[in-house]
């Protein structure tokens, strides 16, 4: 580490920050990504999750004429799900969470699998052999990694346990006492593999490991594992106590994950180890927790790994699955890997090396004041590109639309609460955290343009103030957000696995969160001065942002005369880009705009009859371009200004809502 904190060698493991390992496999250097890009077979538009269509048809200079080309109603019901069409056909969630096959063209539904139990609600993921004989949908339902025929959605019984493959065996513990392992990433197939995240067991604190899984889509039989909390002997176990393995989990990958199938790699990004807020049972680094992992795809072999960061005190897991770009960097063609996070930073590294692209700093943080804690030293600052969300709040920062004594009453949290950066650790008097564990990037939020070397992102800034209760405190039993002995492991329910056990002497994390701390409860808008939601515009080659815009609207404010507000809370998923010069974007305000991407105004926008937390899906047929969007989350949150007429509610009518332009 050299004296201005800059990384100028790697070796070893120190501080956990980066592992550089030499491969000779599957990952030689090779030139920028040529796929068409003009399919949607895959969640996200790809395996490299770029929320990026080739497709031109509908471009700047005609978007103004796009229409409603068909509608399918989802039934009662919240739904994000981003479709995938095949030979003709979209494949959606809908109908208390069956998986509905339609024609693309016309929106009739051709046939109906019913689930029971949870289902993933982000995307599906299709295989198909080489000789198009066997094509199958692949999801995890209930806990089982299941197989449906994508030709008319019977079981394929062959697959697995009769059509069904449980996520638990491959544990290296006694799992007779587990539930089933349920998750919402949706994972992803290369070649004839699919790779599967393990999520916790139907409780944040439960212990199940968040191990990855790889399965044959075949046979449905386990293949490969890779521990992100590290067993005896593997790399990275020094950096937890050395029994924690054996008793709590971590390291989760909950969002999304990208492949780069040309080179075999799949880039995995995890989160926190547990607990989210105090980690005096887990001290050090913790890795793999709060890191890019590159995994061999075949083989589950690490190639590398960075760390985002050490010991995570703050909820900061990587919520966005990488992004896969080709740079213009000195003067070369330059394949990297974009990560972006919670805390508002773009992690921009090599996708073959894992190393930095901009120098990245290791800077000292605030230290913890909790007794037993040790919060890490330093955390790595990227030099470049500038972050895309607020990394800090003052008092300057108070919305001036809320009440005068709301104002003040925000003011008074912010000087009283430990506000020391970024990285200030949770205390008993109460730290500010921003963007906040809930703010900065979420799952599906950002988008790359291949054509131009740009990404592009939505964000949130979402403060919370983050507490600790001893246990000894009245608060310590029943206030909002706090997690007890006595109820971590069964909270909704769920029996507690072997080897959960917490240290008895932790302090209860009371988690003062939005609704709490920086809500407006007259009006319900946030208690910082907008804009709340932004979408930001970056040139990758040069780490720069191009343009910065509120994203979406509050419909109460704009009807005063204050339009460039963004959105407020509850808004997931995020924009597509096309080469036709277009962002395209579905809010909670109920409204699917087209963004221009050298400009980000927006040049179109359309009623949809629900809001939406979704991704669109950009796909062709019969030379007519169609852009799809699930808009099926209800009427999107209430807003009560004073002075402003209540409109009466209205019913929601979910549905997935396909644009063209007219028919020729």
């Amino acid at each position: 580490m050299g004296a201005n904190g800059r990384l100028i060698a790697i070796s070893g493991l120190a501080a956990g920050a980066l592992i550089l390992v030499v491969h000779s496999g599957p990952q030689a250097v090779r030139a920028a990504d040529d796929r068409p890009f003009s399919t949607w077979h895959e969640h996200l538009g790809g395996a490299d999750s770029s929320q990026y269509s080739s497709l031109k048809q509908v471009n700047k200079s005609n978007v103004k004429q796009l229409q409603v080309a068909w509608t399918y109603p989802t039934g009662e019901g919240n739904y994000l799900f981003n479709p995938i069409v095949i030979d003709g056909v979209m494949y959606v969630q809908a109908k208390s969470n069956s998986l509905v096959a339609l024609d693309a063209l016309t929106g009739k539904e051709l046939w109906t699998h019913p689930f029971q139990g949870p289902v993933v609600q982000r995307g599906i993921n299709y295989w198909e052999s080489k000789d198009r004989s066997d094509r199958r949908l692949l999801t995890i339902n209930g806990g089982f990694l299941t197989a449906i025929d994508a030709r008319n959605g019977q079981t394929i019984a062959s697959f697995g346990d009769n059509g069904r493959a449980d996520l638990r065996p491959g544990l290296d513990f006694d799992w007779t006492n587990v539930p089933p392992i349920h998750t919402n990433n949706p994972g992803r197939i290369f070649e004839d593999i699919m790779i599967v995240p393990l999520m916790r067991s139907g409780s944040d604190y439960a212990y199940v490991p968040g191990d990855i899984h790889a399965y044959s889509v075949r046979t449905g039989k386990l293949v490969w594992q890779f521990h992100t909390v590290p067993r005896p002997g593997e790399v990275g176990y020094e950096t937890w106590p050395k029994d924690f393995w054996q008793r709590s989990g971590g390291g989760i990958n909950w969002s999304e994950l990208t492949i780069d199938e040309k080179r075999g790699i799949a880039y995995i990004p995890t989160g926190t180890g547990k607990w989210d807020f105090y980690g005096a049972d887990r001290k050090g680094t913790n890795l793999f927790a709060n890191s890019v992992v590159a995994l061999d795809a075949r083989t589950g072999k690490r190639l590398w790994h960075f760390q985002t960061v050490h010991h995570d005190l703050w909820d900061y897991d990587l919520p966005a699955g990488p992004k896969l770009l080709t740079i213009k960097h000195n003067g070369r063609n330059v394949d990297v890997v974009i990560q972006p996070s919670k805390q508002g930073f773009l992690y921009v590294l090599d996708r073959v090396t894992g190393q930095p692209i901009w120098p990245m700093e290791e800077r000292p943080v605030p230290k913890s004041d909790v007794p037993g804690e040790e919060s890490w030293p330093t955390q790595p600052f990227p030099t470049k590109p500038p972050p895309f969300a607020r990394q800090a709040l003052t008092e300057k920062d108070v919305n001036p639309y809320i009440p005068a004594e709301e104002q003040a009453l925000t003011r008074d949290r912010i000087h009283n609460a430990r506000n020391e950066g970024l990285f200030t650790p949770p205390s008993f008097k109460g730290t500010i955290e921003i963007p906040g564990s809930n703010g900065g990037a979420s799952w599906g939020t950002a988008a790359v343009d291949p054509a131009r070397g740009a990404l592009y992102i939505v964000s949130h800034d979402q403060p919370t103030v983050l507490i600790l209760v001893p246990p000894d405190s009245p608060l310590a039993e029943g206030a909002p957000g706090t997690i007890s002995a006595e109820s971590r492991g069964r909270k909704g329910g769920a029996r507690t696995p072997p080897r959960s056990r917490e240290p008895a002497d932790a302090p209860f994390t009371h988690y003062a969160g939005p609704n709490q701390g920086f809500v407006s409860a007259s009006t319900r808008l946030p208690s910082i001065s907008p804009p709340w939601f932004q979408m930001t515009a970056y040139d990758m080659n040069t780490g720069t942002i191009k343009w910065q815009v509120p994203y979406g609207t509050v419909a109460a404010l704009a009807a005063q005369g204050h339009a460039d507000t963004g959105v407020i809370s509850s808004q997931r998923g995020g924009p597509v880009v096309t080469a036709g010069g277009l962002i395209f974007t579905a809010t909670n305000d109920k409204k699917f705009r087209a963004w221009d991407v050298d400009t980000g105004k927006v040049i179109w926008e359309a009623d949809l009859p629900a809001a939406a937390e979704g991704v669109p899906a950009v796909y062709e047929i019969g030379g007519r371009e169609y852009i799809a969007i699930c808009a099926a989350q209800g009427n999107g949150p209430a807003v009560s200004l004073p002075g402003a007429e209540k409109s009466p509610p209205t019913t929601p009518r979910n549905s997935y809502v396909v644009f063209a332009l007219p028919a020729k």
